[in-house]
């Protein structure tokens, strides 16, 4: 290992690789700073460019750079705008938007910036530690654990909820799993759900949707009760964290860099599963207190999904590089690319090209520094954004919502289907339904039926959840996650009848 990490440094300290971090780091943080335009967009654009360089390793790590970048990066449109950048950010909207509406939007950045680098440093030398070990233990699971991992987060989805609207939140959840089976089945290649529109064939674009719960709802906010939406002033302050805050926030990094990576390793996981889970993990930790500060501006709410979906970010390249299986729609076109430029990952990756595999974690560390140095600075200026007047910010939400929204699928159909989700969710919104649900249940829906459907070709039934020990394990913690809450709730209202009995 250690002959090893002396190839990638030298490989990657050289000067054209050095420019090919930074310029990956700044292409990716400003794309994923827009709506629409998430990294698999832009990774497919540059892979012309990153092929002609010639250099594998170069390569690489350009395209690495604006994977993670854009992870980093799509935070800020998500705290300030509510319309999150890309998928992996949708999770930091939750609180990020809250804070930033409180007059905190600087310190919220900075806590996004920092756990962000936290995340992919502690990562990357996660992967440089676990990678080789890591690779066997991702070939453990088979569509079966998949499924009952997916049905593990949709148990968790409580922590998304207020206090008082869990039903609301299963309500939302059932409905997004319904969403998610417009387009073609798992099990049958046919259309279902579509009306006999073709455009609605492939189902409802993710983009589209999120765009719809959280983007469009919030400019027509700002529409409808004006006074209401306004943030506490214009003035840009408060961005160091306090001493208590940087204690209180340790222990949701420490922890959250551990299980982001670990979600990023499996394949077909990725980011925005580990952004939601950590959400939900460090909700369900929190005290009393501190979960009623959820969805209203809390800061462990905001570092916990920053911080895991950078080190999922990370973690994802561990099945790429050491078993050549893409971990993500991302991922699979890094791995499109590798084939391009004649490098075949996979165990002998490391062996044969080890200046190729570990160029590309050491410029993981030197480009998580160079998005860090880049963002602290400039989050005063971004943070301005919120001092634009309401008149000119509205009419800017709603041309990036429709710019990313029509980007994301290139069809017109699209920008109909915003317009009315987006109308729906506002409506919602005023009815005090959480939406955060709904788009979980989106995006799980589709990774459950897939691998439900594939386990039940292979088992010929059901049988596979008895039959294979992990996945039976897996629903037995997604049943005690279900169970739990409400086991808890009546304990506290028995405890609260003895007491008032016992006045």
């Amino acid at each position: 290992m250690l002959e090893g990490l002396l190839i990638g440094l030298q490989t990657a300290m050289s000067l054209q690789n050095l420019l090919m971090v930074i310029a990956g780091c700044l292409i990716g943080t400003f794309i994923g700073m827009l709506p629409g335009l998430g990294p698999m967009s832009i990774i497919a654009i540059m892979i012309p460019i990153a092929i002609s360089m010639g250099d594998p390793s170069a390569a690489l790590i350009l395209l690495a750079g604006v994977y993670y970048g854009a992870i980093f990066g799509g935070s800020t449109s998500s705290i300030l705008l509510n319309a999150p950048g890309v998928a992996g950010t949708v999770a930091s909207s939750f609180d990020g938007y809250p804070m930033a509406q409180q007059g905190k939007a600087g310190k919220a950045l900075t806590i996004a910036a920092v756990c962000s680098f936290a995340g992919g440093t502690i990562g990357a030398i996660l992967l440089m530690i676990f990678a080789p070990m890591l690779s066997s233990v991702a070939l453990l699971f088979h569509s079966s654990e998949y499924f009952a991992l997916m049905v593990v987060g949709l148990s968790a989805i409580a922590a998304f909820a207020g206090t008082g609207q869990v039903a609301k939140a299963m309500l939302m959840t059932v409905l997004g799993l319904i969403m998610a089976t417009v387009g073609e089945g798992s099990l049958f290649s046919l259309p279902r759900f579509t009306g006999g529109y073709m455009d609605l064939q492939t189902g409802f674009g993710f983009i589209t949707l999120a765009m719809a719960m959280f983007a469009l709802p919030e400019a027509l906010f700002l529409v409808l009760k004006p006074k209401e939406a306004q943030s506490a002033d214009g003035e840009i302050k408060d961005l160091r964290i306090t001493r208590a805050e940087a204690r209180a926030i340790a222990p949701v990094i420490g922890r959250q860099s551990i299980q982001g990576f670990f979600i990023g390793v499996l394949p077909g996981a990725g980011a925005t599963i580990a952004s939601f889970l950590g959400y939900a993990v460090e909700r369900s930790l929190a005290s009393k207190e501190e979960q009623a500060e959820f969805g209203k501006g809390s800061i462990k709410g905001l570092a916990a999904p920053e911080t895991a979906n950078n080190a999922a970010c990370t973690g994802s390249f561990v099945p790429l590089l050491t078993l050549g299986i893409p971990g993500s729609g991302t991922t699979a076109i890094l791995l499109g690319a590798l084939l391009a430029l004649n490098v075949s990952p996979g165990p002998r990756l490391m062996i044969d090209e080890p200046q190729i595999f570990w160029a590309v974690i050491m410029s993981m560390f030197i480009g998580n520094l160079v998005l860090l140095i880049l963002n602290l600075p400039l989050i005063p200026y971004i943070a301005k954004v919120l001092s634009i007047p309401r008149n000119f910010l509205i009419p800017f939400i709603f041309f990036f919502t429709l710019m990313g929204a029509y980007i994301g699928q290139n069809n017109a159909t699209e920008l109909l289907i915003l317009v009315a989700f987006g109308v729906c969710a506002t409506a919602l919104k005023f009815a005090d339904y959480p939406l955060a649900p709904l788009l979980i249940g989106f995006i799980l829906g589709g990774i459950l039926e897939n691998n439900f459907a594939r386990s039940m070709q292979l088992y010929d039934g059901v049988s596979f959840i008895w039959e294979r020990p992990m996945t039976l394990g897996l629903l037995i913690i997604a049943a005690t996650l279900i169970v739990l809450p409400s086991y808890r709730a009546r304990r506290a209202r028995l405890r609260m009848k003895g007491v008032a009995d016992g006045d």
